[in-house]
């Protein structure tokens, strides 16, 4: 079944970041820790600075790393993933003894678990070419054979036109935290996504209805309620993002 398929059906949970209540985000424990849990996993990926795509929130190492406490790297303030190597990003605790999680390994744990992913592609812009990281990130996915478990979502639309235009199989979302675009449907359609992400606080009837009547599939982030889900899927809200499960 390919990833997209998966809207087809109600009452959708993906876990965020992993499961982050119950081990550190974004890492392998965090994912194995969602199984069974959720319909399927999101987790952010960023490049290192020699190019290796690499499983993480934040901009900076500060808050989900030992960093700050390493000798050698006292002074390669304000600690940006972008500036530390693969090999350096490794010898970091990403919490409770984790190390440093791919997209590679990542990728080789859903295929071997028949399990589903949600990629989102942070914005690197600052460091990386768009052709780089999106590239970087299909690759991997090539490699593997997941296309069909996948889906990419990510905010910056440029990535989302060029997955599609490399590897127009694979499922893309377009995600928004602010505000919806003024012309939204005509702009999710130019962007040849499938599906539309979004901060619960943008959330409204006539959205979802615009959206459904365009076969466009919406999820909402973070959405922790039990209660709180349930009202989002009776509205007509395909999925919703939370850092509690099943």
């Amino acid at each position: 079944m390919k990833f997209i398929e998966l809207f087809e059906r109600k009452s959708l949970i993906a876990a965020h970041r992993g499961a982050s209540s119950r081990a550190p985000e974004n890492t392998l424990l965090a994912m194995k820790k969602s199984v069974g849990h959720c319909d399927f996993i999101e987790i952010d990926v960023q490049l290192s600075s020699d190019g290796v795509a690499v499983i993480m929130h934040d901009k900076t190492l500060k808050r989900t790393t030992n960093v700050k406490e390493l000798t050698v790297y006292k002074n390669r303030s304000p600690f940006n993933v972008s500036d530390f190597r693969f090999d350096e990003l490794n010898t970091l605790d990403f919490g409770k003894g984790e190390k440093l999680l791919t997209l590679n390994i990542a990728l080789e744990f859903i295929k071997k678990n028949l399990l589903y992913l949600n990629i989102e592609i942070k914005d690197v812009k600052e460091n990386f070419s768009d052709e780089t990281i999106v590239s970087t990130v299909l690759e991997e996915i090539r490699k593997l054979g997941v296309e069909n478990q996948v889906l990419i979502s990510s905010f910056r639309p440029e990535y989302l036109s060029l997955v599609k235009s490399l590897s127009p199989n694979i499922a893309t979302a377009f995600l928004a935290d602010d505000s919806n675009h003024e012309n939204l449907i005509e702009y999710l359609n130019d962007l040849g996504v499938d599906a539309y992400h979004i901060n619960k606080k943008l959330l409204n009837n006539s959205l979802i209805s615009r959206l459904k009547a365009e076969g466009f599939f919406l999820s909402v982030y973070i959405v922790n309620d039990i209660k709180e889900q349930k009202k989002l899927f009776d509205m007509g809200v395909s999925a919703v993002f939370s850092d509690l499960y099943r």
